[in-house]
């Protein structure tokens, strides 16, 4: 009794809580209760994301307009607007970075951009005619292997002075060299295809042989590059190259299994609907997105990126018609306007040219842009020339097929991060010349392509 009436004594001795003790509830008067608006709430994330989103579209915009004048694409604004917004020149100023763009907040910015890049890829095939894609397939094939070879030899070659020049690096666990050369390799390989696709379609070289021809070699490109990444990550966690092999053989079968059992049954549906004909209903919309993302999610599990899988669904959809059009006009605005511009800042806020600090260094960040760009210029142009194309479309295609820069950002993400243990990913992190990413800074060399897009149209 006597400890029964302690512990009732200590219970009532307890002080009942006052409105001043604690905050028992969020405010709900915002500003107007002196709350900072600029404060990340992982609860409530959206008024942050509202402030990034608004600055990185009105930020790219106003860059736009001095680089349109030199023919340059809104994606080269992106991209320059995102490095301006990071670490390397805003990212300076103490504060900007914790109140603007706070590191809690960045997954939420990352999915509406990566959501955005896939909606982007599955309108960009939903543009292509398969027809017309497959028709072209002997000269994408020579394209892209001769725009991938080149590269990967010189790639390899110069991984050799990057991996003895920076590996005794404080903090870096050791790497073997064979694959550190094929992540390098492979990087300098492939065409950022998220860049190639996004200059085609504002160029409108999408509907013409040169933009077919670099659209199937870089879809080519990305889809070996990224079977070979999952080699390289295989390979840096003692497993075994089998699981390369794998991802090939699950994506040709998957292709497969979208054209010949996905698409039939598609198109009845299309056409029970009427959508073929009179353009699509709201309900086939939905069901054509959430083909789409089931796609992307499939794509995504079995080590290929969620993009391919979008893209695929889009290269299914039916062209006769008024559904691909009308599908189109229903989200591409919403897409390139508010989507893109964060995908492409995005990858921007994440360079720090800041960490190029020394002579040796940046010897390295011109060699491998000169071996990024001329590597894939060359292989492309003259596999081109071969194939018959006349000079002028074999340089178009060679310039095109040089987009750098956002794959290996797609790639540092994916693979970089898990590797990071192993001492690849932490190395390659803090020297992105290693992987390519300086060459995003060149501006495709495109600034007289829009006027070739519209002869060659």
């Amino acid at each position: 009794m006597a400890s029964i009436a302690t512990s009732l004594g200590t219970v009532t001795a307890k002080p009942s809580p006052t409105p001043t003790a604690s905050v028992r509830a969020a405010h709900q008067g915002g500003i107007l209760e002196g709350a900072n608006p600029t404060h990340y709430d992982s609860k409530n994330p959206i008024i942050v994301f509202i402030i990034q989103a608004g600055i990185i579209i009105i930020f790219c915009r106003l860059l736009q307009y001095p680089l349109s004048k030199i023919r340059q694409p809104t994606v080269i604004a992106e991209i320059i607007g995102g490095i301006l917004l990071g670490p390397s020149v805003l990212g300076r100023i103490p504060g900007f970075s914790d109140a603007i763009f706070p590191n809690e907040s960045l997954p939420n910015l990352s999915l509406a951009a990566n959501l955005g890049l896939v909606l982007f890829l599955f309108l960009v095939g939903l543009e292509v005619d398969l027809r017309l894609l497959l028709k072209n397939w002997k000269i994408s094939l020579s394209v892209g292997a001769a725009g991938m070879a080149l590269p990967f030899g010189l790639g390899c070659a110069i991984s050799y002075g990057l991996y003895h020049e920076f590996r005794e690096d404080a903090g870096l666990v050791p790497i073997s060299f064979g694959t550190y050369m094929l992540f390098v390799g492979v990087a300098m390989a492939i065409t950022a295809f998220p860049v190639l696709c996004r200059i085609l379609t504002e160029l409108k070289l999408l509907g013409t042989e040169v933009g077919l021809v670099v659209l199937s070699a870089g879809v080519g490109n990305d889809v070996v590059g990224w079977i070979l990444l999952a080699l390289c990550v295989a390979l840096v966690n003692a497993g075994s190259g089998i699981v390369a092999l794998y991802v090939l053989l699950t994506s040709i079968a998957y292709i497969l299994f979208l054209v010949f059992a996905i698409r039939p049954v598609f198109l009845r549906i299309l056409k029970q609907s009427g959508s073929i004909q009179n353009g699509p209903t709201q309900s086939m919309v939905a069901l054509t997105i959430l083909l789409c993302f089931a796609s992307a999610f499939f794509t995504g599990i079995i080590g290929v990126h969620p993009i391919f899988g979008a893209f695929l669904v889009g290269l299914i959809c039916p062209h006769d018609g008024g559904f691909a059009i009308g599908l189109a006009e229903k989200i591409e605005d919403l897409v390139a306007i508010f989507f893109l511009p964060l995908y492409f800042a995005l990858s921007g806020l994440s360079t720090n040219i800041g960490l190029l600090d020394s002579g040796i260094t940046w010897a390295y960040v011109i060699a491998v842009i000169v071996i990024a760009f001329v590597g894939k210029f060359i292989g492309g142009t003259i596999a081109a020339r071969l194939c018959k194309m006349v000079w002028r479309e074999s340089f178009t295609v060679g310039v095109l097929m040089s987009c750098k820069g956002l794959v290996e950002l797609i790639v540092l993400p994916q693979d970089v991060y898990y590797l990071r243990g192993h001492g690849l990913g932490h190395y390659l992190c803090h020297h992105p010349i290693d992987v390519g990413l300086l060459p995003a800074l060149v501006p495709e060399e495109i600034g007289g392509l829009e006027a070739w897009g519209d002869r060659l149209g």
